[in-house]
């Protein structure tokens, strides 16, 4: 194989970019036209992270044998109206496995239009699963087809209109090599003997395509340079103004970070650190962050949490440590459960050493939740049909469980 700098480069879809669908008429018409086609459907869709508050899609690709490629404005839809509802293009192509680059990413915006595949090939769990080093697009188009992908739009605001020319070739692209990735992918994992093991993570991808994802506990400890903060104080007030940006974040469709930064909100947190600083403008003001375009229409919004925070009694005030959501990091298990720990030490670098031995990411072998939940607070004595119980309970899937059972009964 050529250097990857050496690579040729596709810098258009072969059949020039395809127009826009908008209305309700082309979207029926395209409908008929991939129905008729043949082979995998091709999908991506183009988001607006780190732009927008709400996860949807922007912009929908597909690409058929026989059809050729498709570009959806799901938002031309809202104009007026409800969300496009893509339901009925969905049973157009029951048929048709859809071939997507990390479906996981993909499938929660697709859900909320009601497109969702029967059947599905994932070409980035593919090359996981084949313990590629790297399983971005542009890579595994390379190693597996020599040749490289034009990529510059990846971290585009999808949510501008018009769409530039530049972004829909971009966009465009992302699916015009996907039914010869994903027969190349098939062939190797074939020959790898892992067929029958992406077979069974595609299915589930399918299965679970709409659930709701969990709900994060105090998301507001996430705010990045907490641990900086002194006292429960200057903690109440990253809390009321974290919710109080999620707030105006949400009702504006404006990405938090795009609203006010993290560290503005420390910044102005720390003030109370040292003291009882009087709430009012000239405080919200000395931090730059409340100063922007995005922050200073909301000032009253920004008064009331400080406000909030710097009201509450003792007792009402977040503890500096997390409380215990669900399982706690193994590196507190020696001091919590030693039993788990040691059982920790034993079963995980078991685990690890037969990840490198089948030749898949250990995360993939076993994900780190379900290890560290079946270990956790386990009786002492474990048989093949609790732990085959216990496996299934987490959601290992039938493949996975084949290979890890032997492994951590032995490592108990």
């Amino acid at each position: 194989m050529e250097p990857l700098s050496q690579l040729p480069v596709l810098e258009a879809p072969a059949e020039g970019i395809p127009p826009l669908t908008q209305t309700p008429a082309e979207l029926a018409e395209i409908s008929s036209l991939l129905a008729a086609g043949s082979g995998p459907l091709g999908v991506d869709t183009e988001r607006a992270h780190g732009f927008r508050y709400a996860p949807k899609a922007y912009l929908i690709q597909l690409r058929r044998q026989g059809a050729g490629s498709f570009l959806i404005d799901p938002i031309a839809f809202e104009d007026g109206a409800p969300r496009a509802d893509l339901s009925g293009l969905a049973a157009a192509l029951a048929d048709a496995e859809w071939v997507i680059h990390a479906a996981s990413q993909d499938l929660p915006c697709l859900a909320e239009l009601g497109f969702l595949p029967e059947r599905l090939f994932d070409t980035e769990l593919a090359a996981r699963l084949l313990n590629w080093p790297k399983v971005n697009l542009n890579a595994v188009t390379e190693l597996a087809l020599g040749v490289s992908l034009k990529k510059e739009y990846s971290a585009a605001d999808w949510s501008t209109r018009p769409l530039p020319k530049a972004w829909l070739n971009y966009a465009a692209l992302d699916v015009e090599l996907l039914q010869e990735l994903r027969e190349w992918l098939r062939d190797a994992l074939e020959a790898a003997g892992k067929l029958e093991w992406a077979t069974e993570e595609f299915d589930y991808l399918v299965r679970h395509a709409g659930d709701a994802p969990a709900p994060v506990r105090d998301p507001w400890r996430r705010t990045s340079g907490l641990h900086e903060l002194h006292t429960t104080r200057a903690m109440a007030v990253v809390r009321e103004l974290w919710l109080a940006r999620d707030e105006i974040a949400r009702a504006t469709d404006i990405a938090p970070g795009r609203v006010v930064r993290d560290q503005a909100i420390i910044a102005l947190a720390s003030e109370f650190d040292d003291g009882e600083p009087v709430v009012g403008p000239k405080l919200l003001h000395s931090v730059r962050g409340f100063r922007t375009k995005a922050a200073i229409g909301h000032e009253t919004q920004w008064l009331d949490a400080l406000r909030r925070a710097a009201g509450f009694p003792t007792r009402q005030l977040p503890r500096r440590q997390a409380p215990l959501d669900g399982i706690p990091n193994p590196r507190s298990w020696e001091r919590r459960s030693p039993d788990s720990y040691q059982r920790w030490l034993r079963v995980r670098p078991a685990i690890i050493a037969q990840a490198e031995e089948v030749e898949v990411p250990v995360e993939n072998l076993i994900s780190p939740g379900a290890l560290r939940e079946l270990l956790w607070e386990s009786p002492a004595e474990i048989t093949e049909a609790t732990l085959a119980a216990s496996l299934t309970e987490l959601k290992v899937r039938p493949w996975q469980a084949a290979l890890v059972t032997e492994t951590i009964l032995n490592a108990w």
